[in-house]
């Protein structure tokens, strides 16, 4: 069953940017600036989207002088992954069961 914090993730994934945000920073942790260069997003825009991130932890901080870098939460991912392989499971097992009409 989606749970509320599934549901978060979805939608924390569901935009492209942000999406997008996810796959640059699963090779590597960058900071605003590099994140704004890869992805030509307006630095508020990037920030927006990096909140939304953060708020669904699918992205940790790390202060670095004057910057900050973001990375990636793996086990956050693999949550997820554990959600749809369920799901993907349960499936199988109904291929066969059709609820009667009427």
């Amino acid at each position: 069953m989606l749970t509320s914090v599934n549901m978060e993730l979805l939608r924390a994934l569901a935009d492209p940017l942000r999406l997008r945000i996810v796959c640059l920073l699963a090779r590597e942790s960058l900071c605003t600036s590099h994140l704004v260069q890869e992805t030509g997003a307006r630095p508020t825009n990037l920030s927006n989207h990096l909140r939304v991130l953060r708020e669904a932890s699918v992205v940790a901080t790390e202060p670095c002088g004057r910057f900050t870098y973001y990375r990636l939460r793996p086990e956050i991912l693999d949550d997820l992954s554990e959600f749809f392989g369920t799901l993907a499971d349960t499936s199988r097992e109904a291929a066969n069961a059709k609820r009667p009409c009427g």
